[in-house]
């Protein structure tokens, strides 16, 4: 990484200064490489104050964090792997990625917003939505939490927020139904957590406004390996066609993890993360 006398110079530099310049290489090469050099650079990699400021930098925190934490290298890791981990959310790709698909009535259908007595979506960015018909209608994807980078002993230790969000809207003109139910999987599909929604009805002569509802996994215990999303409606009035309930932008993330958490950055287990960043 760098020439033996630059290093020997490094070393006698003031630890401030150290950090200051080891804040200026990639996580990852922190992590796998500069770790690796000597005693005193291993601590400061496994230390609070490179990470600290590797957050401060990329905005994960602010210039004076509100408390004292150790943990801030974890916490820059979730920050950096942040992201929607559910595939074609909004229907811009049909059916794509979705399975266990259930058709009732006449089945899904993908329509552009605002659509037919609808209205548009709160936030910029959102075209389409998929909608029910006038029998149950559901689908759901299944996230592979290591396949996404979510390392078993992350999972297990850290055990990070797992945040699901979907949102929904009927037509002003009918009544219709909605449902979300969520589960934590092990690596044998048993269940860890479990969330469910009431079957929330909307009625006939509603405002047609998109309404958000959100869960929170935490503290689930380790063993986490699956998410499993599915979510689903119908009409009430069994027209023919596509009067059911509407969804789009669902969202599984993992949530907002606090520097104080336990858990680590285990090394041997960053090669996902090292092949996303290479990319």
């Amino acid at each position: 990484l760098f020439p033996p006398s630059s290093q020997a110079r490094m070393e006698s530099l003031p630890e401030a200064v150290l950090i200051q310049i080891l804040a200026s290489i990639p996580a990852v090469e922190l992590v796998l490489v500069c770790r690796l050099v000597c005693c005193q650079w291993k601590n400061l990699v496994d230390g609070a104050a490179l990470w600290l400021l590797k957050c401060q930098q990329e905005g994960f925190t602010g210039a004076e964090p509100k408390e004292e934490a150790e943990n801030w290298q974890t916490f820059y890791f979730l920050r950096k792997r942040k992201r929607n981990l559910i595939k074609n959310p909004c229907g811009e790709e049909d059916l794509e990625h979705w399975g266990e698909v259930e058709n009732g009535g006449d089945g899904w259908k993908i329509e552009d917003l605002p659509g037919d007595f609808g209205k548009e979506f709160p936030s910029d960015g959102i075209h389409k939505y998929f909608v029910t018909s006038y029998e149950w209608c559901c689908k759901s994807q299944v996230i592979d939490l290591r396949a996404e980078g979510y390392w078993e002993e992350l999972m297990d230790t850290t055990q990070p927020k797992i945040v699901v969000k979907d949102w929904y809207a009927g037509r002003s003109d009918a009544g219709c139904l909605y449902q979300l139910h969520v589960k934590l999987l092990s690596e044998h599909e048993d269940v860890l957590a479990e969330y469910q929604s009431d079957t929330i009805a909307i009625p006939q002569d509603n405002a047609a406004d998109w309404t958000e509802l959100s869960h929170t996994f935490s503290d689930y215990g380790p063993g986490a390996r699956f998410v499993r999303f599915e979510h689903g409606g119908q009409d009430t009035l069994f027209w023919k066609g596509w009067y059911g309930v509407r969804m789009t932008n669902s969202s599984v993330t993992t949530g907002s993890h606090s520097p104080q958490d336990k858990g680590g950055v285990f090394p041997g287990a960053l090669s996902s993360f090292v092949k996303d960043e290479a990319a």
